[in-house]
């Protein structure tokens, strides 16, 4: 680690310990951070992206120990899950201990935690004495951010500090699991696919839609969206034919031909839908930038993480 790498990650913890905020880079999207002990600190988070208070947050941690601070109990799933996942885009809804804020939690009994993949923010988050809340660096329903770049675009000199770790490695936010007595419940399609989690501990069930008390993030069925109309296509010539006369922009998963488009981003060449997911948003913000009339973006194959990519989608075309 460089003598510059050092000084930013110290600078970053100096304002956190103030209760300003810092946006930290991790493996899914880049997170605005604070100290989850102080609700000034954590309500500058609500009001700088414009997040409603009922939207509750996901805190961070760098090691295991932690939980026990953090939630009541434990159930023998969840410690699965977290020894096979962590430190990786997985985040767990538990019941909160009376430490942690009603803020946080959105008056929630239950609290979201997770160990993010990046180096910089777990040197970070050890030289810490406290979790920090973070949530995706952007404006409410807006695209995430997957570069320090987006995250200086939407906030400007608005935030402090930016913590550069580059793009983002898995460019999906975490796949959120709660538990129902012995049942694993999905709340967020995300980073690690639905068959993943279920060769870990077995059948899952999916409950990843609520618009009046969401129980994690990521609910809500307006998200992730650009400025510019999105449309959500199985056969993207056939709906081109249906917008001649307007700019059009393409969000294709393989494919770059498509004559009547004025810009196409295709996010795998490959046709591999990790690198799909990794390069999703990084290509909404580009298209978003070209002053397009409407995006048509193609449905991925229904499987992996192309789930969790349909799924942004989807929430990014309502």
């Amino acid at each position: 680690m460089t003598n510059t790498i050092t000084k930013d990650i110290v600078r970053c913890q100096e304002l956190l310990r103030n209760n300003a905020l810092v946006a930290i880079p991790t493996e899914t999207v880049y997170g605005l951070a604070a100290n989850i002990y102080n609700d000034e600190a954590v309500r500058k988070i609500f009001e700088m992206k414009g997040r409603p208070l009922f939207n509750p947050l996901i805190v961070h941690i760098h090691h295991l120990d932690q939980l026990s601070s953090l939630a009541k109990s434990v159930p023998e799933a969840a410690t699965k899950l977290a020894e096979r996942f962590w430190p990786g885009p997985l985040t767990l809804i538990l019941e909160k201990n009376t430490s942690v804020s009603k803020l946080v939690t959105a008056g929630k009994s239950t609290v979201a935690i997770r160990m993010p993949n990046h180096p910089l923010t777990l040197e970070l988050l050890r030289g810490l004495d406290f979790p920090v809340a973070a949530p995706s660096a952007n404006p409410f329903t807006r695209v995430s951010s997957t570069s320090a770049e987006h995250v200086a675009d939407y906030f400007g000199d608005r935030i402090p500090a930016i913590l550069d770790g580059g793009p983002c490695t898995v460019g999906l936010e975490s796949t959120i699991v709660g538990f129902d007595g012995e049942t694993v419940v999905v709340y967020r399609k995300g980073g690690i696919s639905i068959e993943a989690i279920e060769a870990c501990v077995g059948k899952v069930r999916l409950l990843t839609k609520n618009e009046d008390a969401p129980q994690a993030p990521g609910m809500l069925a307006k998200h992730y969206s650009p400025r510019t109309k999105l449309v959500l296509s199985d056969d993207i010539l056939k709906t081109i034919e249906g917008f001649t006369k307007q700019k059009i922009g393409v969000l294709a998963f393989y494919e770059s031909n498509f004559a009547k488009a004025k810009v196409v981003e295709t996010l795998s060449e490959k046709r591999d839908l990790n690198e799909a997911a990794k390069n999703l948003f990084a290509a909404l913000h580009r298209l978003d930038q070209e002053n397009l009339d409407i995006i048509i973006a193609q449905r991925l194959p229904n499987e992996g993480l192309g789930i969790s990519i349909n799924d942004r989608l989807e929430r990014a075309g309502n």
